[in-house]
C-alpha cells in the first residue's frame, strides 16, 4: 500500500505548522463539504466515501515524510515530532453513496481538532470531487438510455492515470453503470467485467472471416464480434452472420455484434435487419466510439436498434465538465463548555457566502406518493416536525415561498467515523449502485431531465436563515466601523 499521506496542499501544514505555535490546533472545530454549483445537471450522485475515510482514518507520518518536512525548512522539531503521532480522533458525518444531492448542501461535515480538521481537506476534496463527478455524469449517461439497453464504462485508457480509472470505474458503477472493462476495478470492487476484441484482431488475420471464425473457436458461447474494420454492411455484418450459423450448427449461441464507428442509427437499423433475416433475432447490438448522454440520446430518437452502450472518454473524463467544484469551509467552532460559535464566509458573490454552524440535512418526501419535495438545512439541534406545515423561502431571494404539508422528514447524513473510529458499515458497490437507482426514482423527471432541469427546492430553517443574515449583517456593520 502506497502512503498518501502527504496528498496534500502545502498551506495545510503551513496553517497546521501556525495553529500549532499559536496553541490552537487543538481547538475542536466543524466543516463542511459542499459544492456550489453542477452545470451537469441540478443534482450530483455522492461517491467515493469509502476511500476518502481510508485516507482520512490510515494518515501515517512515516520517517520518509517527515525527513522531506524538514527539508523544507518550514517547521520546527517539536511539530514534527506531534505530526509523527498525529491520527485522526474525530467525528465525520456523511449522506449515503449513491445519494442525490444538491447544490449548498453539507454533504459531508467533520467534527475535530482544528489541525486534523484542516489537513484533510485537500484529500478530501481531491477524493470526493472526483468520484462524485463521474458518478453524477454515469448517471446522466445512463438516463440518457431510458432503459434501453446497459451502460458498459470503456474509459480506462483515457482516463488521467491510474487512480483516475481505478476510482473513475467504482464511480461509473454507482452511477448506473453495469459493468466496466478495467479488469482491476473488477476485481477491486466485485463488480462484472466486460470487452471482446478490438481491430488488431481483425487486422491481423489474412481475412475478416478468418478472424471472425477464430474467435469464435476462442470463444463459441461469448461471440461478440467488432464488424467495422473494414466495411459494415457489405463484409462485416455477413461474415459475422456466416460465422453464426456455423456457431448454430455447433449447439452454440452466438451473442451478436459491436459497431464503434459510422452512422450508428443508420449501421444499427440495417444490421438488425441483416441479422433478423437471417435467423438472429436474439444477436445483441452493442456499440461504442465517443457517446455520451446527448448523442445516446439522438440515437434513441432515431430509433437505433442498439441493445448495450459502451462509453469511454466523455465518461471518465467528464469532458463537458472536467471538475466539480467541491469546496471545505469551516462552519464552527466549538468552544471547551461545548457552546457553539458559528463561522461564517462572506463574499460579494451571494453564492459563496457559505451556511454557518453545526448543521443537519432533510429530505422532505411527500407522504401520499413517496416522492421528494424538497431538502432543508437546520441547525443540529433543530427537528423538523412533519405534523405541521412548512413555508419554505428561496435562500436568496426570499419573497418566492412554498409551503408543504402532508410531508415526511429524513435525515440524510448519517455517522460515519465517532472519536476517529469508523463505526458504518459500507455497502457494495452493486449495494450502492442499486441505492442510487431507487434514490433517483423518488424524484420527478422535471428536477432529472437532460435539458433545462427544474430547480429542485433546498432552503434553510427559519432560524439558520435568521443567525446567517444576523452574522452577515453583524460582520458588514462592523466592517465599516473598522473603515
Amino acid at each position: 500500500m502506497r502512503n498518501l499521506t502527504l496528498l496534500t496542499d502545502l498551506y495545510q501544514l503551513t496553517m497546521g505548522y501556525g495553529f500549532y505555535r499559536h496553541d490552537k490546533h487543538e481547538e475542536e472545530v466543524v466543516f463542511d463539504l459542499f459544492f456550489r454549483k453542477n452545470a451537469l445537471i441540478t443534482y450530483s450522485i455522492f461517491a467515493g466515501l469509502e476511500q476518502a475515510m481510508d485516507y482520512l482514518l490510515n494518515w501515517r507520518f512515516d520517517d520518509e515524510d517527515i525527513a522531506y518536512l524538514r527539508s523544507l525548512n518550514l517547521f520546527g522539531e517539536d511539530f514534527l515530532e506531534y505530526l509523527k503521532n498525529m491520527k485522526f480522533t474525530g467525528d465525520v458525518y456523511a449522506v449515503k453513496e449513491g445519494t442525490p444531492v444538491f447544490p449548498g448542501e453539507p454533504i459531508l461535515t467533520v467534527k475535530a481538532p482544528l489541525i486534523q480538521a484542516q489537513f484533510a481537506e485537500t484529500a478530501l476534496l481531491n477524493i470526493l470531487n472526483h468520484q462524485t463527478l463521474i458518478a453524477t455524469k454515469s448517471s446522466k449517461i445512463c438516463r440518457a438510455t431510458a432503459g434501453k439497453g446497459m451502460v458498459m464504462e470503456f474509459g480506462l485508457r483515457r482516463a488521467q492515470g491510474p487512480d483516475a480509472g481505478i476510482n473513475g470505474a467504482r464511480a461509473a458503477i454507482i452511477g448506473g453503470c453495469s459493468s466496466t472493462s478495467n479488469v482491476i476495478a473488477g476485481q477491486m470492487f466485485d463488480v462484472p467485467v466486460a470487452g471482446t476484441m478490438a481491430h488488431s484482431w481483425v487486422m491481423d488475420y489474412p481475412t475478416e472471416y478468418e478472424a471472425f471464425r477464430a474467435y469464435a473457436d476462442a470463444y463459441p458461447d461469448n461471440c461478440l464480434l467488432l464488424v467495422d474494420t473494414y466495411d459494415t454492411l457489405r463484409s462485416g455484418v455477413p461474415n459475422a452472420i456466416k460465422v453464426f450459423k456455423e456457431l448454430r450448427a455447433a449447439g452454440h449461441k452466438p451473442k451478436g455484434i459491436r459497431l464503434d464507428s459510422g452512422d450508428l442509427a443508420y449501421l444499427s437499423k440495417k444490421a438488425r435487419k441483416m441479422m433478423d433475416e437471417a435467423g438472429f433475432p436474439e444477436a445483441i447490438i452493442c456499440v461504442s466510439g465517443d457517446l455520451d448522454e446527448r448523442s445516446i440520446n439522438s440515437l434513441i430518437q432515431q430509433g437505433a436498434k442498439i441493445d448495450s452502450w459502451g462509453v469511454g472518454t466523455k465518461l471518465i473524463t467528464s469532458e463537458d465538465l472536467p471538475a466539480l467544484g467541491g469546496v471545505y469551509k469551516l462552519s464552527a467552532v466549538i468552544e471547551k463548555d461545548g457552546t457553539v460559535t458559528p463561522k461564517i464566509k462572506l463574499s460579494d458573490n451571494t453564492a459563496k457566502i457559505t451556511n454557518p454552524a453545526f448543521k443537519k440535512l432533510y429530505r422532505l418526501y411527500d407522504k401520499e406518493n413517496g416522492m421528494a419535495i424538497a431538502d432543508l438545512i437546520t441547525l443540529r439541534d433543530e427537528t423538523v416536525n412533519d405534523d405541521e406545515p412548512l413555508t419554505l423561502f428561496h435562500p436568496v431571494e426570499t419573497w418566492k415561498q412554498h409551503e408543504v404539508e402532508n410531508f415526511r422528514a429524513e435525515e440524510l447524513q448519517q455517522t460515519i467515523v465517532e472519536n476517529g473510529k469508523l463505526v458504518y458499515e459500507f455497502p457494495t458497490l452493486k449495494e450502492i449502485r442499486e441505492y442510487s437507482k431507487g434514490e433517483l426514482a423518488k424524484f420527478w423527471e422535471e428536477y432529472l431531465r437532460l435539458d433545462v432541469p427544474q430547480l429542485y427546492k433546498v432552503d434553510l430553517s427559519d432560524k439558520l436563515h435568521r443567525l446567517k443574515i444576523g452574522m452577515i449583517d453583524s460582520i458588514r456593520k462592523h466592517s465599516k466601523k473598522e473603515k
